[in-house]
């Protein structure tokens, strides 16, 4: 895709197991600080896992009028969360949200099924005259967009995608088009998630999708690494101000990095399971060096999906390797959702802000728990200490269930302000 106008980011809020606020997640990210531990929201004594990496401090009040916040499933709570820190980190006048140049595309993979457990419960307890007006509002994965677009007035492109764990990725790189074609000069995008709940769980420990690694929660989730037994559950949400580099330039923004490529592909393998030999995956990485017209060695650094999972880390090395062939082994791989857990649709944004802020900062995040390398695993990914490096592209995966794959290119930003 050739586009004539370029996008940068320049706020960026992250509400995530690691901390409520962008500062706290990225300090104890390089710290190398896990976010994993015993489940709380509900009695996981019968589960096969019992551990995740939830939020433990989140206050919604903080952010939303109390009476709302009934009135929402804790999916949009963390979506406006995070919302309300991106423009405030982008310092950004109100005026320029308002009206039509701003849009937002906020995406979920599962949406409210916190909500949709409880309202479901009170069904077959109390009847159908008991369900609340406000449920299927308070549920719908567009609404976490909806809100934040009332919330800032933005009358831009609205939207929201549901592509599992690629979603929020998807919504970023959208949005990134959406500027790029001059449909509108800033986006608020990204996506959030709230998916621990029995029900959640319950869906992913029947597909033996999770750790069991329940007496020792922080070592859980251990991408790449030989010993990994499936992924940790987080939650949480990454939401990013995307602008048109021209107008950032002219307020005088601080601008983390510049989005200069994006690409989707499809698997069309399984519903669940990845591409065995990665074509998917290669796909997608290829289609984002294209339009960002880069060669695979002009890469540094790859914020991978890495899940944790035995399939997903071993496939993701294969793609890897298939495109970057001999640079593969030049570039630093590395897994944050070692420290995070998978965040399902809302992991591709928070790893996009990652991502901005390794550009911006020049330190790479660690993969925690690497202690046993596998034969099939072996690329450099960055082993439990963060790593400064001289960075200037750097690329950032997200896969899904159904085949979905996403791929953003982010650059370090260094003309003159």
């Amino acid at each position: 895709m050739n586009s004539n106008r370029r996008v940068v980011i320049t706020g960026i809020g992250l509400v995530s197991p690691l901390g409520v606020g962008t500062k706290l997640t990225w300090e104890r990210l390089v710290r190398g600080e896990s976010g994993v531990g015993l489940i709380t929201r509900f009695d996981a004594s019968r589960y096969s896992t019992r551990i995740a990496a939830e939020i433990r401090n989140f206050d919604p009040l903080a952010f939303i009028d109390r009476k709302e916040v009934r009135r929402m499933d804790l999916f949009i709570q963390y979506a406006l969360a995070a919302a309300a820190l991106a423009v405030e980190d982008a310092a950004i006048d109100p005026a320029l949200l308002e009206g039509d140049n701003c849009g937002v595309y906020v995406s979920s993979g599962i949406g409210g099924i916190g909500q949709i457990e409880e309202w479901h419960k009170v069904l077959l307890e109390k009847g159908p005259e008991r369900v609340s007006p406000f449920f299927l509002v308070a549920t719908i994965i567009n609404e976490a967009a909806g809100q934040i677009s009332i919330r800032y007035r933005s009358r831009g492109p609205n939207s929201a995608t549901a592509t599992a764990c690629t979603a929020s990725l998807h919504a970023i790189g959208d949005a990134y088009r959406i500027i790029s074609r001059g449909e509108a000069d800033v986006m608020i995008a990204g996506g959030s998630e709230a998916p621990i709940t029995p029900l959640g769980v319950a869906g992913f420990c029947a597909m033996k999708a999770l750790s069991e690694r329940n007496d020792e929660p922080q070592r859980a989730s251990r991408p790449f690494d030989a010993q990994r037994d499936g992924f940790v559950m987080g939650e949480g949400a990454g939401i990013l101000i995307l602008e048109e580099l021209n107008l950032a330039l002219k307020r005088g923004a601080r601008i983390y990095a510049e989005i200069v490529g994006y690409g989707m592909s499809g698997d069309a393998y399984h519903v669940a399971a990845p591409d065995p030999v990665g074509e998917g995956a290669a796909a997608v990485m290829k289609r984002a060096l294209n339009d960002a017209h880069l060669h695979p060695e002009e890469i540094q650094y790859i914020n991978a999906h890495g899940t944790s999972t035995p399939l997903n880390d071993r496939i993701e090395t294969q793609a890897i390797k298939k495109v970057f062939k001999e640079q593969a082994y030049k570039l630093a791989v590395s897994s944050t959702k070692s420290m995070t857990g998978h965040l399902l649709g809302a992991a591709g944004a928070l790893e996009a802000g990652i991502t901005a802020l390794t550009l911006y900062h020049q330190i790479i995040p660690p993969t925690i728990n690497y202690e046993f390398p596998d034969p099939d695993c072996d690329l450099d990914y960055v082993p439990n200490q963060a790593r400064q490096a001289e960075i200037t592209y750097a690329m950032t995966n997200s896969f899904g269930f159904g085949g979905t794959n996403g791929c953003l290119i982010l650059k370090r930003f260094t003309e003159s302000l």
